[in-house]
């Protein structure tokens, strides 16, 4: 586990997580999809919901895409984030369909531009699942840092009887932190999904129980 204490701010948090991150060799990787998908499946992660959001893997983050091959498989509606024009923050989401509709946003990672009628946002889906940099055991965590899911999800904050979407953050278990500085705009998980279990928080509480990290 990470110690927060041994970094002075953000940045340099940011920092050794990415190098955490990067330090996986590829076969970590390989097995790690495949034990998200296990864990997932014991804990009923993709059957408690029909709208489900993913994002495709970049800058070695942890791979989702045998969980999203999985869910499709069961017929579940799967929704990809789309990156807005610049100076906007908020994600547009879209359903996945059969014809090819891919293209590479400005970072480099390819998203899915369906038809106007497959497109949402953030609040419409039942389950999202959350890229992130690092994590702690109370539900908080660190991102990239460009704000986007932040600015997505910030209507959570002045929902408090509306539990849409479920918040799941997945990551490798090593990016664990003991304790993540807060902002006063951060949005808590409902649970962290690794490659070791799964991690269930919720938003009203500090601690979880789990099987996982």
């Amino acid at each position: 586990m990470i110690h927060s204490r041994d970094y002075p701010d953000k940045a340099s948090l940011r920092r050794e997580l990415r190098r955490q991150r990067g330090a996986m060799t590829a076969a970590q990787r390989r097995d790690a999809g495949q034990q998200l998908v296990r864990h997932a499946l014991r804990h009923r992660l993709l059957t408690r919901a029909r709208r489900i959001g993913f994002y495709i893997p970049a800058n070695s983050e942890i791979d989702v895409l045998p969980l999203l091959q999985r869910a499709l498989g069961m017929g579940i509606e799967c929704h990809l984030p789309i990156v807005p024009g610049r100076r906007r923050k908020k994600l547009w989401f879209t359903r996945l369909g059969d014809r090819p509709a891919w293209v590479l946003n400005r970072y480099g990672i390819p998203e899915y531009h369906a038809p106007p009628a497959r497109k949402g946002r953030a609040y419409q889906l039942e389950t999202l699942f959350m890229p992130l940099l690092g994590f702690d055991a109370r539900g908080w965590r660190i991102g990239m840092g460009g704000g986007y899911y932040d600015a997505s999800l910030a209507g959570l904050a002045r929902r408090r009887f509306l539990r849409k979407p479920r918040l799941i953050g997945v990551a490798f278990s090593t990016q664990q932190v003991d304790r993540i500085p807060r902002d006063p705009w951060d949005i808590p998980l409902d649970g962290v999904l690794t490659e070791r279990g799964y991690l269930a928080i919720g938003r009203a509480v500090s601690t979880g129980s789990s099987d996982c990290c």
